[in-house]
């Protein structure tokens, strides 16, 4: 391969790249969730001049205190939004919010990714050494949720149990101190309910607000409440170290204090004991929940096909690419795409993912949003494999071909585009196909950083409602239906190939 050949393919691969940076910035929905929220909602009056903004990590998945209304606008709401625009919009500053899971809240501020936090977290002394945090604005008790046929009602009943927490937050924290019991620590709340219902789990620790969610949905749970202390479970505010807001952030909390402002944001969010609903056939299962939330959910689709469509056309190029590396007879070429194979193959697919998305702020200084860092994680993980696929369908190619090729004096690149390409494509195009329907199921990966694709948007339906069977049923046989598209598609593309054999 000469020097001219490699040069198209590098700017071609180069206008590609560029196209597909176009494209993330283009589409909003590659933000992590972000929405901008005026302070007027907060009823407070803007000033003449524009307003700076701020940007305020959550994990809207903890209801009352910060959850996504899917049911209306998509908006994240809550008790903390509330607190945070009134007090923002004291401060003369735009509050824009981004979403993301709890594990992650410190990681964003570190990296300059947002401003503060608020996310029911507690100030505690771990969390204290990596951030800064304001006063506390609310203090919640710990609350034991077991099943009502065997009710777990204080921490000694805990001792030998198998005791579900949310990783990272201050019930875990504390369940690390309760003697005897053995600790299962998930992301996120919906599983804890999950586990606690089919189980896996003989109690789960949460805090009382979500008890009342969780026993309203779920009638067969029961909560016992246990003492609040508020050193321990205080709720503050988190920033990054020597943070210019605090002081700022703290006079307003002062003032919200002395003025009842936070009692009566706290009484807006608090929910009374509902009925349960009625079950299906009198088992665990009651599809009336998603009511309301299935326009919210299939919007993920649009998402999804965009990720996947962008993931395996520059998987597909790249991998291309790499193929021709491979082949070309030049040895630091062969080895870099030997060594770059094997890299990417031989890492988790979500650890390069979590890597681009976090440590591209961190060490080169763009924020990159997240649609396009799934897109170029999942695009070069699939390189890795589409280069050993596409190599193996070049060198299945009879070499009498090629060798024609060259005896009529056929330019390399005519003889790969018109004659070597479109036979390989009929050899490798099963696993092609396999791969576009691999990166269209592990998309579901892309929601550990805040896209909202199809089961980012599960899992805020499943926060939501405090039930998880239903809203997963739902997202799986959109998945199926998806994939049943994609692969008759490549059925009748094959067919049109093979005419000619």
């Amino acid at each position: 391969m000469n020097r001219k050949k490699l040069n198209y393919l590098y700017v071609s691969l180069i206008a590609f790249v560029v196209l597909f940076l176009v494209i993330g910035q283009a589409f909003p929905t590659g933000k992590t969730d972000s929405r901008t929220v005026s302070a007027e909602s907060a009823s407070i009056a803007a000033p003449a001049e524009p307003k700076k903004k701020l940007v305020m990590g959550t994990s809207p998945d903890y209801p009352p205190y910060e959850s996504v209304d899917a049911k209306n606008n998509g908006e994240i709401i809550g008790m903390d939004i509330d607190i945070a625009k009134y007090i923002t919009g004291q401060l003369g500053y735009e509050l824009e919010i981004a979403s993301m899971d709890f594990n992650g809240l410190i990681a964003a501020l570190q990296t300059g990714r947002v401003d503060f936090v608020m996310s029911a977290m507690s100030a505690t002394d771990e969390r204290r050494q990596n951030v800064d945090f304001s006063d506390f604005y609310y203090a919640a008790r710990n609350t034991i949720v077991s099943k009502k046929s065997a009710p777990l009602e204080t921490l000694e009943s805990l001792a030998g149990k198998l005791v579900g927490t949310q990783l990272g937050s201050t019930q875990d924290i504390f369940a690390e101190t309760i003697e005897g019991a053995q600790l299962k620590k998930l992301n996120k709340i919906p599983d804890l309910i999950q586990e606690l219902n089919s189980g896996r789990i003989d109690a789960a620790i949460v805090e009382d607000a979500v008890a009342v969610e969780m026993t309203n949905a779920n009638a067969d749970l029961a909560m016992h409440f246990l003492p609040a202390d508020l050193e321990e479970n205080g709720y503050a505010i988190a920033f990054p170290k020597n943070s210019r807001l605090v002081d700022s952030f703290n006079g307003v909390l002062a003032d919200m204090q002395e003025s009842g402002k936070l009692d009566e944001i706290a009484r807006k969010w608090f929910p009374e004991q509902e009925e349960p609903a009625d079950r299906l056939l009198n088992l665990n299962i009651d599809f009336s929940v998603l009511k309301g939330y299935i326009p919210y959910i299939l919007k993920g689709v649009y998402v999804t096909l965009l990720f996947t469509l962008v993931s395996a056309l520059f998987g597909l190029v790249w991998g291309t690419v790499l193929s021709l590396f491979k082949i070309s007879g030049i040895k630091p070429l062969e080895w870099f795409a030997t060594a770059y194979t094997s890299v990417f193959r031989g890492t988790p697919l979500l650890v390069q993912l979590t890597l681009i998305y976090y440590a591209t702020p961190q060490l080169l200084g763009f924020d990159i949003p997240a649609l396009m860092a799934a897109g170029l994680a999942f695009g070069l993980n699939s390189a890795a494999y589409l280069s050993e696929t596409i190599r193996g369908g070049i060198m299945a190619v009879d070499k009498g071909q090629r060798e024609a090729a060259i005896a009529l004096g056929v330019p390399y690149r005519k003889m790969m585009v018109r004659i070597i390409f479109p036979q390989a494509l009929r050899t490798i195009l099963p696993a092609l196909v396999n791969e576009c329907v691999a990166l269209l199921k592990e998309s579901s990966l892309v929601s550990v950083i805040g896209v909202t694709e199809l089961m980012r948007r599960a899992d805020v339906v499943r926060a939501s409602t405090f039930r998880a069977f239903e809203a997963l049923l739902l997202v799986a046989a959109i998945y199926y239906v998806l994939v049943l598209i994609l692969t008759s598609f490549a059925r009748m593309l094959e067919r049109r190939l093979r005419r000619s054999d």
